[in-house]
């Protein structure tokens, strides 16, 4: 697949079917809530184009275009169409019942859909299923309801398709395959509040754990213990089928399953206890319903040696490693020597940024020309009242760090596109940086520190035109952060 860069980029956005990498991103018109547009497919990886000027130098211009280009390497590494095909297995003899969640959704249903269609001949009686899907990442898929839903707070299209695809589950018959397709972003998608909890009193624990700064295995931890699909409750509801298999694209830390959409189909590890460990340790209010579920010995999670597990297989078929892999060949094809920081990372977002400021400080100080690569999932703990995400707040806290260093570059985006934001199609990836970053900042009136404190990097980055943008990439691999050291 050839990817073809116009120029280099300022405020990016890619173009393209998300079914087949990546789309321009839209301001959703209206639309009835949980539907999906029909989208024109297009060539994998289409041209990326600038809408805002980048800096006038020449150089820089060519290390800001670098960067990019090696970022895209990471994404594509990633897409469905390359990692899904390989681990599709042979049809059952009954139905293929598919049910896909997360932001690749779309995508990894329609790679599936088309491969047993076309290499299996399989029809409408054979292949059901369902996908939800953050909204603006859906993707028509022959035989597959496709939903849009809420992303990072659940919202009704995700109660409803939820409730559908435990009803599809739950019917599997002794013929039927249960094929569950899972990425980054399912624990929203997938949303079935256990007990009585309202979906608003979800929502509100949701955006509680959002802004205090938990990693995401604590999230899905609570998460898991208020649901009626998670934790291993998806493959409680399909245990009559012949076999339940799920493919999962990963997008945390250390790729456990449990974690990957809060683990449907596997045992869950975690307790009862260990949610309200998270939930006092963390000052999330818990409304009463919420407090009696986590109190509630008969509302724990199937644990291993569960017979709902006997039938049910479990693979992981793309890494955040792997993406991480394929930007430092990119670096190496430029003539970097790429250093990978590791695949795992947490922390702050601030503090992760300083930390790797002073590292290419010191490696540009020994004359080394590299490219320093990392993943996993930062966090930022909000006490502003700005609006960004870990991605655009790490670059910036980058910027300040590295306070206009010359030779030195950065980028910092999620690979699925969006990174925190309002749920929209439209919020930004992640922001880039340059040694000229501070400089244009204060000539445009801004003050860096003092957006960095209040949270908003989205507007610094805007205002500069170095947000990036690509829409929905229609896979999830967490985090890629590229700092190039000349």
């Amino acid at each position: 697949m050839a990817l073809a860069v116009a120029r280099p980029l300022g405020q990016i956005t890619y173009q393209g079917s998300c079914a087949h990498g990546k789309k321009r991103a839209r301001r959703p018109g209206k639309k009835r809530a949980g539907s999906v547009r029909h989208k024109q497919e297009r060539s994998p990886f289409d041209a990326m184009t600038e809408t805002v000027p980048p800096v006038a130098d020449a150089a820089i211009r060519d290390q800001r275009a670098l960067l990019d280009s090696i970022l895209t390497a990471a994404i594509r590494a990633a897409h469905p169409d390359l990692c899904l095909p390989p681990h599709l297995p042979e049809p059952s003899p009954g139905r293929l019942i598919i049910l896909a969640a997360g932001k690749a959704a779309g995508s990894m249903s329609a790679v599936a859909s088309r491969f047993y269609r076309r290499q299996h001949g399989l029809g409408d009686d054979r292949i059901v299923g369902l996908a939800v899907a953050r909204h603006g990442y859906g993707q028509d898929a022959p035989g597959i309801h496709m939903v849009e839903a809420g992303h990072p707070v659940p919202d009704e299209a995700g109660i409803s398709a939820t409730r559908e695809a435990l009803r599809l589950a739950t019917e599997a018959g002794p013929d039927d395959e249960v094929l569950v397709l899972l990425s980054g972003g399912g624990s929203a998608n997938w949303i079935a509040p256990a007990g009585d909890l309202t979906l608003v009193e979800k929502q509100a624990i949701t955006r509680a754990m959002l802004r205090s700064g938990a990693p995401i295995g604590e999230i899905n931890t609570v998460r898991k213990h208020i649901s009626r699909i998670k934790g291993g409750r998806l493959a409680l509801a399909a245990r009559n089928a012949r076999r339940i298999l799920t493919l999962a694209i990963s997008d945390v830390p250390f790729d456990d399953p449990a974690v990957i959409a809060s683990g449907p189909t596997v045992p869950d590890p975690s307790t009862l206890a260990d949610a309200r460990a998270i939930c006092e340790k963390r000052g999330i209010p818990l409304p009463e319903e919420a407090s009696r579920l986590l109190n509630d010995p008969n509302n724990e999670t199937p644990k291993a040696g569960d017979p709902a597990f006997a039938r049910a297989e479990y693979r992981i078929i793309a890494r955040p490693i792997d993406a991480l892999n394929a930007a430092a060949e990119a670096a190496r094809a430029a003539g970097y020597e790429p250093i990978l920081l590791g695949a795992d990372l947490e922390g702050e977002a601030r503090e992760v940024a300083a930390e790797h400021a002073a590292e290419a400080k010191r490696l540009k100080a020994e004359g080394r020309r590299v490219a320093l690569i990392s993943g996993g999932e930062l966090t930022v703990t909000i006490r502003g009242e700005g609006h960004g995400g870990p991605n655009q707040e790490y670059a910036l806290a980058l910027a300040v760090a590295l306070d206009g260093e010359p030779g030195i570059f950065g980028i910092s985006a999620d690979t699925d596109g969006t990174d925190g934001g309002r749920g929209l199609a439209t919020d930004p990836a992640g922001g880039l940086i340059d040694p000229t970053t501070l400089e244009r900042a204060r000539a445009a009136g801004l003050d860096p520190a003092a957006m960095l404190e209040q949270n908003d990097s989205t507007a610094f980055f805007a205002a500069l035109g170095d947000l990036v943008n690509p829409g929905p990439t229609c896979t999830n691999v967490n985090d890629c952060r590229i700092i190039l050291v000349n």
